[in-house]
């Protein structure tokens, strides 16, 4: 939170791994104001950094308790808690994690639902995020690590490059014409 307050750039905070959103709107908060933490300056010294605060939060749906939070119910309250604590509406989704039931092979449903939700004319909704890589699925590491097969997660798994490209290549068919119109 600190250290996003003073960050130039747009920086999403999850909601908790229970699906409760305060967690995340609170961290919008804090970041969104002026800090003073200690830090390293530009010649490696310890130094007081001093932040003038980050007004590009935004809130990450990633589901919880093994429940998705996609849904237009779930996006709307996301949405009212941000209006309720005077922050912008923005609200990005995670493709992955409990709103695919970590099967990488449903992140494509829930990017469609998602994209569906924004032609419908929801405006918080702002992004999305797919767990992907070269090739699908996931792998343990090996104690002989000339057996990792290249390209493959060793964390949460994936959709591959294909299916990657085919999310994005649809999603952007279905929103060309929906999109310019949000920045009018």
């Amino acid at each position: 939170r600190e250290m996003s307050s003073g960050l130039s750039t747009p920086v999403g905070f999850k909601n908790a791994t229970n699906g409760d959103l305060s967690v995340a709107v609170n961290a919008i908060l804090s970041s969104s104001r002026p800090h003073s933490f200690l830090g390293i300056n530009g010649s490696g010294k310890v130094a007081i950094v001093r932040t003038k605060g980050n007004g590009y939060g935004h809130v990450v749906l990633r589901g919880g308790d093994g429940r998705p939070n996609y849904d237009t119910v779930s996006v709307s309250i996301a949405e009212q808690a941000l209006v309720k604590a005077k922050l912008p509406a923005n609200i990005v989704v995670d493709c992955s994690h409990a709103n695919s039931s970590k099967k990488p092979e449903l992140q494509p449903l829930v990017m469609s639902d998602v994209v569906n939700q924004i032609r419908g004319g929801n405006k918080a909704l702002v992004g999305l995020m797919i767990e992907s890589n070269i090739e699908a699925g996931s792998q343990p590491i090996p104690a002989d690590l000339s057996q990792l097969k290249y390209g493959c997660s060793v964390t949460d798994g994936c959709v591959g490059w294909e299916t990657t490209e085919k999310m994005i290549r649809d999603a952007a068919v279905l929103l060309r014409d929906v999109l310019p119109e949000r920045l009018a």
